[in-house]
């Protein structure tokens, strides 16, 4: 008799207690479809609509360009940059299907058969090249919607989430469109994000260019960041590699032959880190992005809300030249490394500041450490202790940084020894700032000596200004101007003097500009009126507070080295002013245009003339006077014109000349104006500053791609400036019997600009007293 016959079971079904088990059974099922369908709905309600698929929006780095098309560098909080399918390579997308989904083509955003694969092979039987359970459209799912938590089953869900999701992501894009987001979003560890950041921070190289090897480095990654990290964990990433070449083999990319002798290739990385220190311009950069940060909080989207300059992947073009600033980073820190080793051993064994404590003393105060502490309650004797603690710390130095162990007020000491520069260049006609070079370092010296809001003071450079104002109160350029030292009576008895004590003769405007006469700027200025030469700055750009006293006329206001810049662009071309541009265009990650700059119509604040003539002085300054050296060692025989200038005690160099084409400004001193060279010959503007504009200008020249600019000229004097300028640059006075015997020293550059007396022993000797001492040293 069978063992379930028909009777049997008609019996068995027939219990009342089998009836209800049975019914409790379907009650139970339909119970969980429905629960299936409630969670599924649920789940479903909170999945991203189509349209919102459509409109994916990864956090972005917004990326700053040169003019030539250069990328600078980006503004971020995640690094990341976008590409599209065609700048990928395509061992990377075999790596990355072979590895992560193989069956990628064939599915449509779940897979079950990979599900059941990776069920029985890394669950049963535990290998590792099995690939991952979820598609690369559920990866991408995730990456874009990150997890969310939830009280029951949270995995579960959020599984189900991104399984829902995927099928969507696939009914919007293409295969091409779905490995293009992954491989945008994805992170690589080392706060790396996509793959165009991580191919340059671990390879230096763009996606497109990446070998199968690399490739399989960056995929094998993808499944432990840190695990598999080439920099930190080299051995387990070269293993991990050779499980991605090992699947592309068994995929069919790769032959077995090709496939082993890859593997046998030693791991090979590049390591870039891509900071907001590193790369070209980092001050403009800087400086850029604070004005960035205003406009973006004053320029609301369409909806309403504000532009994040860290995510939103703008694209901003800038008026630099990415070759002029490569030029300029390069001639500051080729002339700093030697004038640094030369301020060395000018205060060998001693102290620049002296006795002077004030100087460390308020170099504390400025810190960023000393302020936080005491923001945050320490009292004086608290933040004295910790910075009496010497702590292991890294220093700039001009051949490397160093590891070292100083405590915080040492490394304040060693620190205020290093002098720092600004270099700003311009493009007259325009506005368009071609070079911005704020300082020595930007990881160590943040300060931007380009800034506006740096000043310091400008010394003979601002002689221009007041030959210019007194062109225009009617001044005759070739009237007779006595080389003497007066006293103006009505400026409180102040009498200005030369910086080497030496006076006479008679120069005309020319003449004393080319050689820098202290005496002869301050008549000027009280003769054409200070108020009128103030007013005239202003309108040549200058924005600083300039005190109504005689003595701006030799360079005591301090004023930024952008004002100075843009003043000299005012001669350059030809008496119009431009304010100067940096900030040409930016488009948002849709590359729709959100601002374009409105080029201003330059203003005019020189007659043509005027500017020609001061244009034709400060030719001869180049030629003659105190920039003479761009002749005489450095070799130039372009069009220059320039000046140079030095302050009090040597405090600040400066040299600003222009071309035809392009002006540049130079500054060089310390960041505390009381550390200095004591010597003029070393301090001045033409030691430190004009060598810097040298160097910069003959890479400029050097330079194919600005082979034009070397064979132009100034526009020729007009017939009447000609006229006005035809007369004798200086006149000798007239010598007396003891001068003819023992000889007058011929008339010498000034570039003075400080009043105090200089080191006797730096002083030319003159007369019978030089002759006997020269005799018995």
């Amino acid at each position: 008799m069978p063992l379930f016959s028909k009777e049997k079971l008609k019996l068995f079904f027939a219990n009342r207690w089998v009836k209800r088990a049975l019914l409790a059974v379907a009650a139970l099922f339909v119970l969980l479809i429905i629960g299936l369908v409630i969670i599924y709905s649920y789940v479903a309600s909170k999945v991203p609509s189509e349209e919102a698929l459509r409109n994916i929006q990864n956090h972005t780095a917004s990326e700053v360009y040169a003019a030539d098309g250069v990328l600078l560098g980006k503004y971020f909080i995640y690094e990341r940059s976008n590409v599209t399918y065609a700048e990928i390579s395509q061992d990377l997308i075999h790596a990355l299907v072979a590895t992560e989904d193989a069956r990628f083509y064939e599915h449509t955003g779940v897979d079950g058969i990979g599900m059941l694969r990776v069920l029985v092979k890394s669950i049963l039987l535990r290998k590792e090249n099995s690939g991952g359970g979820s598609t690369i459209s559920q990866q991408l799912a995730k990456n874009v919607f990150p997890r969310r938590q939830y009280r029951f089953f949270s995995l579960a869900l959020n599984k189900l989430r991104e399984a829902i999701t995927a099928r969507k992501l696939e009914k919007v894009f293409t295969k091409e469109q779905i490995l293009t987001l992954y491989l945008n979003t994805v992170p690589f560890g080392d706060n790396a994000y996509g793959i165009k950041v991580a191919a340059k921070r671990f390879f230096d190289k763009a996606p497109e260019n990446l070998s199968i090897q690399e490739s399989a480095v960056l995929v094998g990654m993808l499944k432990a960041n840190t695990s598999y990290n080439p920099r930190k964990n080299p051995v387990r990433s070269k293993d991990r590699r050779n499980v991605v070449l090992e699947q592309l083999y068994k995929n069919e990319y790769l032959s077995r032959k090709a496939a082993d002798s890859l593997k046998a290739l030693p791991l090979i990385v590049h390591y870039t880190v891509e900071n907001h220190h590193e790369g070209l311009a980092p001050y403009f950069r800087e400086h850029l992005r604070q004005e960035l940060l205003a406009w973006c909080a004053e320029h609301p989207k369409a909806d309403g809300t504000e532009y994040n300059l860290y995510t939103d992947g703008l694209k901003i073009y800038t008026t630099l030249d990415s070759r002029m600033q490569r030029h300029a980073e390069e001639a500051v820190q080729e002339h700093l490394t030697v004038l640094q080793h030369t301020f060395f051993t000018h205060w060998k064994g001693q102290k620049p500041w002296g006795k002077n404590t004030a100087v460390i003393a308020d170099a504390k105060k400025r810190c960023d450490r000393y302020q936080d502490m005491k923001a945050h309650g320490l009292s004086e004797k608290e933040i004295t202790a910790v910075f009496n603690k010497p702590i292991p710390m890294k220093v700039f130095s001009w051949s490397g940084d160093k590891e070292v162990t100083l405590s915080p007020m040492d490394s304040l000491k060693y620190y205020q020894y290093f002098l720092q520069a600004g270099l700003l260049a311009m493009a007259p006609e325009s506005g368009y700032v071609k070079a911005w070079v704020g300082g020595i370092d930007h990881e160590y010296f943040q300060y931007d000596h380009v800034n506006t809001n740096t000043k310091r003071q400008v010394g003979s450079t601002f002689k221009p200004i007041v030959y210019a104002s007194a062109l225009k109160q009617g001044i005759d350029p070739c009237e007779r101007f006595s080389d003497e030292k007066k006293i103006y009576d009505e400026f409180d008895g102040w009498s200005p003097g030369n910086s080497e004590n030496e006076y006479g003769g008679t120069y005309s405007m020319e003449g004393a500009l080319t050689k820098s006469v202290n005496t002869i700027s301050a008549e000027l200025i009280v003769r054409s009126g200070i108020g009128n030469t103030i007013q005239l700055a202003r309108r040549m750009g200058i924005t600083s507070v300039l005190d109504p006293i005689p003595s701006i006329a030799l360079g005591s206001g301090d004023v930024s080295l952008t004002e100075m810049v843009t003043a000299y662009s005012t001669f350059a071309n030809e008496g119009l002013v431009n304010t100067p541009v940096y900030l040409i265009r930016m488009t948002d990650k849709q590359d729709k245009e959100i601002f374009l700059h409105k080029q201003q119509k330059p203003k005019r604040v020189l007659s043509t003339d005027d500017a020609a003539m001061l244009t034709h002085m400060l030719q001869n300054a180049v030629n003659e006077g105190t920039g003479s050296s761009l002749r005489s060692v450095y070799g130039f025989r372009r069009d220059i014109a320039g000046k140079t200038g030095t302050t009090q005690s040597q405090a600040d160099g400066w040299f600003i000349g222009y071309t035809p084409t392009l002006v540049a400004g130079v500054w060089v001193g310390a960041e505390d104006r009381r550390v200095h060279f004591r010597s003029l010959a070393l301090g001045k503007g033409a030691a430190t500053a004009l060598p810097v504009w040298a160097k910069f200008m003959a890479k400029v020249d050097r330079d194919p791609a600005f082979k034009n600019s070397r064979s132009q000229h100034f526009s020729p004097l007009s017939q009447a400036a000609m006229e006005r300028l035809n007369c004798l640059s200086y006149e000798e006075p007239k010598q007396n019997l003891w001068d003819k015997l023992f000889g007058k020293k011929k008339k010498d550059d000034k570039d003075g600009d400080s009043e105090e007396k200089k080191d006797k022993k730096e002083r030319p000797r003159k007369g019978l007293w030089g002759i006997f001492r020269k005799k018995n040293e």
